[in-house]
């Protein structure tokens, strides 16, 4: 088992790995729409998608993968009247990436620090 850490995605909100390489497979914990470089959460839905989609890529990138090795997404979202618009900005990340992951999407009550979106991911590195 190997931890990756890169400053491209914020550092955890808790005691747990951004990432854990095992057996093949990168799992990525959840990631919501925090800047790394300011530590504060985005404004609005659609900054806080980008930046948590950024830093599944800067976690991807630093454990030598890209997105083409994704295989499974869940997606957690406050308010499911903005699937529409997150499926627009998952389909924008995943442009020319075929197969897709499989994913689920889920409606929740709240995240932590009041995000909007937390997505985590499992890649395949074997």
């Amino acid at each position: 088992m190997k931890e990756i850490k890169t400053g491209g995605a914020p550092s955890p909100v808790g005691p747990y790995s951004q990432a854990l390489l095992v057996g093949g497979f990168l799992f990525i914990s959840g990631q919501i729409g925090v800047n790394p470089e300011t530590g504060k959460l985005e404004e609005g839905f659609e900054r806080q998608v980008k930046r948590v989609l950024t830093s599944i890529e800067a976690v991807l990138k630093e454990a030598g993968l890209s997105k083409r090795n994704l295989v499974r997404v869940c997606v957690y979202l406050t308010d499911l009247k903005l699937f529409p618009r997150f499926n627009e900005l998952y389909a924008e990340f995943l442009e020319g990436v075929e197969p897709k992951p499989v994913r689920v999407t889920v409606g929740v009550k709240e995240l932590p620090l009041g995000a909007l979106v937390e997505i985590e991911a499992v890649a395949y590195a074997g």
